[in-house]
Parts: C-alpha cells; structure tokens; sequence
C-alpha cells in the first residue's frame, strides 16, 4: 500500500474544489495550483496550499508539466490528481508524475497512451471483439491523405481531435467543399486546448445517442462497470445535460454495454476510473466510440445512483487497494445533471465574461452543486465557460427533472449571461420528458427552446423591483421620504431603464404611506416593500406578495423574477454623444485573442466569407462578413486580446 497524506490537483475551478473536499473527508491534505488569473479562485482558498504556476494561458500554466512536478516538490505533496481536461489524459505527464517517484491519480501512462489516444483505443476495441465506427485512424496526418480518406469514407463524416475530449477539435463535414477548413480549424484548437493536433475521421451517424459506461480497474486485474450515463443532450459536440440511468437501455441491451466495457477494460489493463463511451443509432446498435482515461465532468450522476464517491475509490485504488467488489450496486433512483455556463444560448453559445455579483444555489440533500465560482469571481475569456453542475436526485426521472428545473429557476447568479434558463426550458421540453433525445435534440428543438420575449406583466415587476431597490438604497433609516424625492404635491421622479432594444419609463411618487409607480402610464400602487441584502419584497395594493432578488452593478440592475433573470441599465438624465458607429464595421461578438486574419485591405470577399478567427474559453469563432463588399480596414493584429464590440475590420460595398 502508498501512503498518501497530501495531494497536489492539476487543475482548477469546480473539479479542483470537487477533489479537494473528498481529500478532506479522507484526512488528506491538498495543494493547489493557480495561473495568474486564478490567483483568489474558490479553489485557491480552499486549498491547505496553493502554488502559482505561471501566467493565465493554459500554455503557460496549467500544461506545464514541471512547473507541476515543481510545486508537488517544493509542498511535499505524494500524489498528483489531474482532474478533467489540461493534462488527464496526457501519458507523457503521467509518467512524468512517475519518474518523479509521485502518485499519478489515474491509469498508468501506457494505458493512457493506448486508450486516450482515440486511434490506438479503436484498435484496440476491434481486436476486443467491441463494435466500432468506421473511419480513418492512420499515423499519415497530412491534409492531402485525410481528404482522401475522407473520400472512400463518404460524406457527412466527423473530423476529430485524437487526444482530446468535450467537443474540442472536432468537427461535422457534410461535403468535400467543408473539409480543408474543417481540418485547420480542429487542428487549432486540438493544438490549443491538448498540445496534440492529432486527427482522425469517422463515418457521422445521424441522430445518435450517446451513452457511456462509467468503469473501475484495481491494480489486481479487477475491472467493473458501475452502469451507464445518457448524455445525448449536447451543443457544438459538448455534453449540457446528463442523466443515469439511460432512458433508452432496457436490461438486456445495458448488461451487453456493460460487458463490452468491461472487456475493453481488461485487455488494456485499465487500473483507476475510466469512461467508455458508445453511440446507439436510432436501431439501438451501439458502437465505441472512445475511452477517456480520467473523471468525467458527469461523475456525480453514477456517484448518486450508486452511492459511491468515485475520486475515494480513485485514490483507494492509486493506494493500491482492492475495490472489494465484483459488481456495481444496484442504481437506486435517478440523477440528471445541467452544465452551468457563461454562455448565451440566444446568441449562438457565445461565452460571456465578467464579475458575479452573487452565488447562489437553492436546494436541500436531493439537490448538488458542484461550483467553482462564487460571488465576487472574474470569468474571463482563458478557460472552459463552465461556472459548475447543478445535479437533482430524485426516485423517478420526471421528479428529478422537475425538482432541477425548478432548482435552476431559483438558481441567482447575476452578472453575466448564462444558460440557465435554456436549460431550464430543456428540462420541461416535452420530448426530454417523454426520453426521446439523441445529439441533435438541440437543433431539432431550437425553435421551442429559443427564449421568448418577456410578457409585459413580468417587464412591470422587473422594473418595480429595480425602482424599489433603488428606493432602498438611497432612504435614510429614519427619513420620513425617500431621498430625492421632490417636496411638491403630485409630482413625479422618473428613471428609465434599457431593456434590450426597448425602454422602460417608470415614474414614481409618494402616496402617504404607500408608493405609486406608472409603468407605460399604467399606474400601480405599492402598500409596503423591504430589502434584506439582495431580497426584496413588495406588496401591490390588494394584498399580492411578490419576492424578487435584486443586484446592481453601476447602472446596470440585474432582476430575479419568477425563474427569469432582467438586466435593466439605468439611462443617464443627461446623455452624452458617443462615438459614431462604424459603417461597414464587424466586431467581436465577446472578448477574445485573435488567433488569425483571413483577409488583406483590398481584397474582394463573399457573404458569409470568414474574416478573423477569434479565441475564446479554448474554443474558435470566425467572424464573417455580413455581405459582399471589399476589406478597407483590418484593425487588429494576430496575438491581440480585444474586447466585445471591438471593431476587427470594415467591409463596405
């Protein structure tokens, strides 16, 4: 047996705090690493230690492997667990972890060389005897050879990063005429995210689902399955929402996935947690499609419906414990997982920044949020937008569903966009109840999941609530009236409020006791209202309590009503002139590095023609010309960080 009495986390955010607190349930003392702009992270400061390990570029940080090994040395750490993403699945780290004479927490790196290259995994899965997609796994990466395989395994095909996982080089290709840009692009971003640019190609099975077996491996040659996740509710090939069991598996067809899982575990020789992943056309035909040798973000889906902590039996098992049993425990009820991110569903996913102004999940044991944000955190454009999970356990599917969707509609984290309330809407979506789901749910269903403008009732409370706590704000404890309000019989204060492309006037005056607000000259009177912290409640004239949550930020007032987050910007009494928009300009749709212009001034370009190729949270966006015209301006250089709404270039007709 190795002892192991402190820990060093390879990573950071929610899984580096999720790792953590099992180390201290254990007695295990834990070092953090930290970049740069991680310096005061939630899981800086939960950490018994911490270490900065470079600058915020994952490059220069997070994948330096001996600034790693340097801080596990200089804290006297044993063991080194690299949680999901950056280095798990590197084998070259692993080992790097092993000649350092510490414990890597995961297979050893010949299993990860074999299974977390997808190339060698699928070899490895033919001669097990595992279904596999066909495609193209050889070592001749050139352009010219994956065009002309992609030619023998016919259109549409998948363009994928060999190492990498969560949607991250990869690509669908539905003609020849898509598939140079294809291949560029997964190469950037495989490079980028795993410092590997690695690609093979597959056969693209048309509405797939996509469902994976959570396995264990001891160091005696026992390997388990501990049951299947779903996970077929994905965007841009990344996982939103997950559940376990699977709807789609009845026991026969999951005891067959299990095995192969199993089977494939042993002839690797995997030791530690591993995930094999299948996809099931819409004949439940299920093939392999990959092995990720480390946790996966959708983890506590198994831990909930088997009652098992699956980072203690990691570090049992890197111990060099048995696990002590031949089969999983029976799944007991049902646990559906949502992604929590900084992105806007209405604006093509599009990854947001900026401050939270508050953190907060509701829920009781039934409920669990992994988080690595809390109030006060910076989300910034150098990693994943994922904010955290937000799990609901529950004895049947619907209850979970409805006990996370209404979790999610209490959920407060103003500040900045998130897909909470897409999510939300997924949850209640017929078709995910009914358990008819596959990896183009999103698409199929994006008409009835698009957000719909607010009615006007909810604009009314939205802006009494941002009136009222403005209100508060001001008003001395013992003034007889609010500040600011005019000493003159009947005449109002008037405040107007941005609310997307609309204004909302809200006039307001004292009435007595009470207060009288007019919202598009309809008048509402307002008997008494409170504030505690971020709380505020009112009660309209007829007795009707509503409670809000209420933040502000300079003059922009973010409101929780009713499951729907307002953000309404208070407009200046005065405004001043601004600058002009530029004509012809196309601007960055978030913050972000330019990582490549396509264009020169002068040149003549196509609607539609790509532009710029932004980076952002380790993912591409191209920004294309609007219409057809010339390029009179660039206006940025490769390698400059700029903001949403900089202008990148100007092209006129």
């Amino acid at each position: 047996m190795r002892q192991i009495d402190k820990l060093l986390v390879a990573n950071r955010g929610e899984i580096a705090l999720r790792v953590m607190r099992t180390c201290r349930a254990m007695g295990i003392a834990t070092v953090a690493v930290y970049s740069d702009a991680d310096a005061d992270a939630p899981f800086v400061r939960f950490a018994d230690e911490a270490v900065r390990i470079g600058p915020a570029p994952a490059r220069e940080s997070y994948l330096v492997i001996h600034a790693i090994l340097d801080a596990a040395h200089r804290t006297g750490a044993a063991a080194i667990h690299p949680g999901y993403g950056f280095l798990s699945e590197n084998a070259r780290f692993a080992e790097a972890v092993a000649e350092a004479g510490l414990v890597f927490i995961g297979p050893p790196a010949a299993v990860i060389g074999q299974l977390g290259s997808k190339q060698a995994a699928k070899r490895l899965a033919a001669r097990a005897g595992v279904p596999t997609v066909p495609g193209y796994l050889g070592d001749d990466q050139s352009t010219a050879a994956l065009a002309a395989a992609a030619e023998a395994i016919g259109y549409p095909l998948l363009v994928k990063a060999s190492a990498g996982g969560g949607g991250k080089g990869m690509r669908v290709v539905r003609g020849a005429g898509e598939l140079a840009e294809a291949i560029d692009r997964a190469r950037g971003e495989a490079a980028s995210a795993f410092g590997d640019d690695t690609l093979l190609l597959e056969n693209y099975i048309e509405r797939p689902r996509h469902i994976e077996i959570q396995i264990l491996g001891d160091t005696y040659g026992r390997v388990v399955h501990l049951w299947e996740r779903e996970c077929s509710i994905q965007r841009r090939h990344q996982k939103v929402i997950e559940e376990a069991p699977s709807p789609a598996l009845d026991p026969e067809r999951r005891a067959a996935m299990g095995a192969a899982a199993v089977e494939l575990g042993r002839a690797a020789g995997y030791v530690g947690a591993g995930t094999v992943e299948f996809i099931v056309d819409p004949e439940r035909r299920f093939y392999f499609l990959e092995v990720n040798t480390r946790l996966q973000v959708e983890h506590p889906v198994t831990e909930l419906t088997t009652g098992l902590d699956l980072v203690r039996e990691q570090i049992r098992i890197a111990r060099g414990e048995p696990l002590g049993y031949d089969a999983a425990p029976p799944q007991r009820g049902w646990a559906i997982e949502v992604r929590l991110c900084a992105e806007d569903p209405e604006r093509a996913y599009l990854p947001t920044t900026g401050a939270l102004l508050a953190v907060d999940v509701p829920g009781d044991g039934a409920v669990r949020a992994d988080l690595g944000v809390a109030a006060g955190s910076e989300v910034g454009i150098h990693y994943d937008s994922m904010l955290g999970k937000i799990i609901a356990h529950a004895p049947t599917r619907r209850d979970a569903a409805q006990l996370l969707r209404r979790t999610l509609e209490q959920t407060w984290v103003p500040g900045l966009i998130t897909n909470r309330e897409h999510l939300a809407r997924i949850l209640a979506h017929p078709a995910f109840l009914a358990g008819e789901l596959d990896t183009h749910f999103l698409e199929r269903c994006a008409g009835e999941l698009a957000a719909r403008p607010p009615g006007l009732d909810r604009v009314r409370v939205a802006a009494i609530a941002a009136t009222l706590h403005g209100i508060a704000g001001r008003r001395e404890p013992a003034a007889l009236a609010p500040p600011g309000w005019r000493n003159v019989r009947f005449a109002d204060q008037q405040v107007v409020y941005q609310l997307g492309d609309a204004d909302v006037i809200v006039g307001y005056r004292p009435v007595g006791a009470e207060v009288e607000l007019a919202i598009g000259g309809v008048p509402t009177r307002i008997a008494r209202f409170g504030l505690d912290g971020d709380r505020l409640w009112f009660i309209e004239h007829g007795g009707h309590r509503r409670a809000l949550r209420v933040a502000r930020a300079g003059a922009r007032i973010w409101v929780l009503s009713d499951g729907e987050l307002f953000s309404l910007v208070e407009q200046p009494q005065f405004l001043e002139p601004g600058a002009d928009t530029v004509a012809g300009g196309l601007v960055a749709p978030m913050p972000g590095k330019v990582v490549r212009i396509l264009v020169i001034p002068g040149q003549e370009v196509a609607a539609h023609a790509a532009l710029v190729v932004l980076e952002a949270m380790k993912m591409e966006h191209t920004v294309r010309a609007t219409a057809a015209g010339t390029v009179r301006a660039i206006h940025v250089a490769v390698g400059d960080q700029v903001d949403g709404d900089h202008v990148l270039a100007v092209v006129t007709p």
